[in-house]
């Protein structure tokens, strides 16, 4: 049975209360959560703020940063027993599961090697004064995780904090949480001393409200749904706080004429197969120029119908959905689509052998789908793609940015001078040319705009995120 960690031990929950945790392969309970509440976050919260007055407050930044690589060694050096816990707990094939981990482990040695490189600054100022810039952490930093990529968004969103010298408080979600947890043993492992890093398990609306209302958290930094992240960010605003929002996306590829169609038709699949589509920058909508829709999207349509759904161990295209709910969802985005009269155009399969308890949902392309419907203006968030025709450049540009998101695009195009006019003309966080995605993409800042959220992830500008800015001016005389 898991529990919460908080101030470098594993505590059960104030309220004695557990969570089931299910396995999406089977829909069966394999293991409990800790159920927590207010009184375990404010437990987490003090452990935070007291690290910060004791030797976490006093390390120096090169120490962190070795802490930090430590724990990416740990991490390789258990890849394979956490990648069979991060398919077990979310379902997805046992390859992604495996590269989760070794994202995980590559943000550690990112930000450890960068965690003493972050620099403030001398202003030129009166010539009896002495003028410095100085970068500080917040203090203790609040994290909600979402269910999809709980590896890897604990290195995302958590590893850069520790880095600038934060406290971290963690609200895993209840969904998939058990790899955040057992990275809590190879921090203490690492070194990381007690109350640096703190887990929280449980609901969303219990101990994850309580946590972004705290009254003694400094900063606040969300994944999931726009409606929630409303809250969240309501919530912050109540005390001021800053807040990261990453609130999912609905994300083109813009296939043109000139394109190299069969090595997009590639990336196509992959973009919208992989973790089943439970990704906020999966291409989920597959925009083509007129004059090759027909040739282009029979290219996808014969590659989908070979792609099918099966266990982590079976190692298939997609896993299962992570829940009921999100399995019904789906099905239901497909029931309508369908009921509207969009042609199914290819349908991947479920592999024989599977739990018929377990969330599967077969991979579905429609088109070509109207634009003002469901399918092409809402995420989904599973393993569906909606194909839809474009005229020219300037309906390409249009349509792509037909849609409250804004997280990530794609331009498929030999003409380099389109590349960049469209790439410039995407109203989102980032743009690929000639390309999806780019492994972990640990170095790359991330974010969106619009609904997608603001603030930015990954890369330095985390670390920039994670830390506030202090003015030192200094009058020394002539």
């Amino acid at each position: 049975m898991a529990q919460h960690f908080i101030h470098g031990a594993w505590q059960p929950a104030a309220s004695g209360e557990t969570l089931p945790v299910i396995d999406p392969s089977t829909g069966e309970v394999f293991d409990t959560l800790a159920r927590g509440d207010a009184r375990d976050v404010d437990r987490a919260v003090a452990a935070a703020r007291a690290a910060l007055r004791g030797p976490w407050g006093r390390m120096t930044a090169t120490e962190r940063g070795r802490i930090l690589l430590r724990m990416g060694a740990l991490m390789l050096e258990r890849a394979e027993e956490l990648a069979q816990l991060e398919a077990r707990d979310t379902g997805k094939p046992l390859s992604q599961a495996r590269n989760d981990i070794t994202v995980a482990a590559r943000y550690c040695e990112f930000y450890g090697g960068a965690a003493d490189k972050l620099h403030g600054a001398q202003i030129p100022y009166l010539a009896d004064y002495h003028v410095v810039v100085l970068r500080e952490p917040y203090g203790v930093t609040a994290h909600i995780l979402p269910w999809n990529y709980p590896a890897q968004m604990f290195g995302r969103s958590v590893v850069p904090a520790l880095a600038m010298g934060n406290a971290a408080v963690l609200k895993p979600s209840e969904d998939a949480c058990l790899t955040p947890l057992a990275f809590c043993d190879i921090a203490t492992q690492a070194g990381l001393p007690a109350g640096a890093l703190n887990v929280v398990t449980g609901l969303g609306e219990e101990a994850g409200a309580a946590l972004t209302a705290h009254r003694d958290i400094d900063f606040v930094t969300f994944t999931g749904s726009p409606e929630v992240g409303t809250l969240v960010q309501k919530a912050a605003a109540e005390r001021t706080l800053k807040v990261v929002l990453e609130l999912g996306g609905k994300s083109p590829h813009i296939v043109f004429d000139d394109a190299d169609l069969e090595r997009c038709a590639t990336f196509v699949i992959k973009a919208i197969t992989q973790n089943a589509g439970q990704t906020c920058s999966a291409g989920s909508r597959l925009l083509v120029q007129r004059s090759v829709y027909e040739r282009f999207v029979g290219l996808v349509a014969q590659k989908f119908a070979a792609s099918s759904a099966g266990t982590p161990q079976q190692d298939r295209d997609c896993g299962p959905l992570i829940n009921a709910a999100q399995q019904q969802r789906v099905q239901g985005f497909i029931r309508r689509a369908k009921d509207s009269g969009i042609p199914v155009l290819a349908e991947g399969r479920i592999a024989d052998g599977v739990h018929p308890g377990g969330f599967y949902v077969a991979p579905t392309l429609f088109g070509p789908v109207p634009r003002d419907h469901q399918l092409a203006c809402d995420e989904v968030f599973g393993p569906v793609l909606a194909a839809i025709p474009f005229d020219d450049e300037a309906d390409a540009i249009a349509l792509a940015n037909a849609t409250d998101f804004g997280l990530i695009a794609a331009v498929w195009t030999r003409d380099g001078g389109r590349q960049t006019r469209v790439a410039k003309a995407m109203h989102c966080g980032q743009v690929y040319i000639n390309a999806y995605g780019a492994g972990g993409g640990v170095e790359l800042p991330f974010g969106g705009v619009k609904r997608s959220g603001h603030g930015r992830e990954k890369g330095f500008m985390a670390l920039e995120e994670f830390c506030t800015v202090k003015t030192v001016v200094q009058y020394h005389g002539q």
